[in-house]
């Protein structure tokens, strides 16, 4: 990365990824807010969020559009993460929606291939196209999106499963069910759990107490809950902005460090799970 300066946290395969990229969801639904996104993620690329997440669902494949304009001419800078759809998720309907899915992001391979959540096809057939497509070399890692402990262990015990790269799921200050147990697996086999819609599509920004604590460090509540969330290990937030002030401030997350005596108000405001709760998606 060009970034020396960005915090990373590592995949299974030793390589660093930041731990604070940029998302896309709701981005590519609207033509008329094409170059307002492109130019906002080539902001986030230029104060090191080099990562970005994106999906063939997002818009009917519009954000991965916006990506590809996004990336033109720096794809060695980024980390491109992409999903596809549990109904194309057969061993030929992978293939095929990745292939798909370069053609608008405008390149040769994903960094990243997540399945978006679990559907009607067998775990096995979809991981056997994503060791297809390493082999071809349209993809370098796989992951999944949306699965929990228990599809987690299952997918362990499919063969070549436990070449599993990430998991990415609903994770906040108001949505913590995963700490109880999804959060220590991951973080015990070195699988970054990946945060998506970290400050809960901005639900949560109005708290008191959230608000209380960001006045204490002169930034914004959504500052303090993108820090909260990228100071767990092995933790990675993907926030969307389409608003360079708010790219700017989702930067600042990174260079915040949270004290103890501020985590324990949040711990009292926004309580840690104390039993396994089902996971939470939007």
């Amino acid at each position: 990365m060009k970034h020396s300066d960005i915090r990373t946290t590592s995949l299974p395969s030793g390589e660093k990824v930041p731990v604070l990229g940029q998302g896309t969801w709701f981005m590519g639904e609207d033509r008329r807010q094409a170059q307002r996104e492109v130019e906002a993620l080539r902001l986030g690329i230029d104060l090191g969020m080099t990562l970005i997440d994106t999906a063939e669902m997002y818009g009917d494949g519009g954000a991965e559009e916006i990506v590809g304009e996004a990336i033109a001419g720096r794809r060695d800078e980024v980390f491109i993460v992409s999903k596809v759809l549990p109904s194309n998720a057969s061993r030929k309907g992978t293939i095929a929606a990745c292939e798909r899915s370069l053609k608008r992001l405008k390149c040769e391979t994903i960094d990243l291939y997540l399945l978006h959540w679990r559907g009607g096809y067998k775990l096995h057939d979809t991981v056997a196209a994503f060791e297809e497509l390493i082999e071809t070399g349209k993809i370098r890692a796989w992951g999944v999106s949306n699965f929990d402990t228990d599809d987690m262990e299952e997918l362990f015990d499919v063969s070549g499963g436990s070449a599993v790269a990430a998991d990415q799921v609903l994770y906040n200050l108001t949505r913590r069910g995963i700490e109880f147990d999804l959060l220590p697996f991951c973080q015990n086999r070195t699988i970054p759990v990946m945060a998506y819609s970290p400050i809960e599509q901005g639900r949560m920004l109005g708290h008191p107490a959230l608000a209380k604590i960001a006045k204490a460090y002169e930034m914004t509540p959504a500052v303090v809950a993108l820090a909260f969330v990228i100071n767990q290990e092995g933790v990675i937030a993907i926030p969307k902005s389409s608003t360079p002030q708010h790219i700017r401030d989702n930067r600042k997350a990174l260079d915040l460090k949270l004290s103890a005596e501020h985590l324990a108000v949040l711990d009292s405001v926004f309580p840690p799970p104390q039993r396994k709760q089902r996971l939470a998606m939007l």
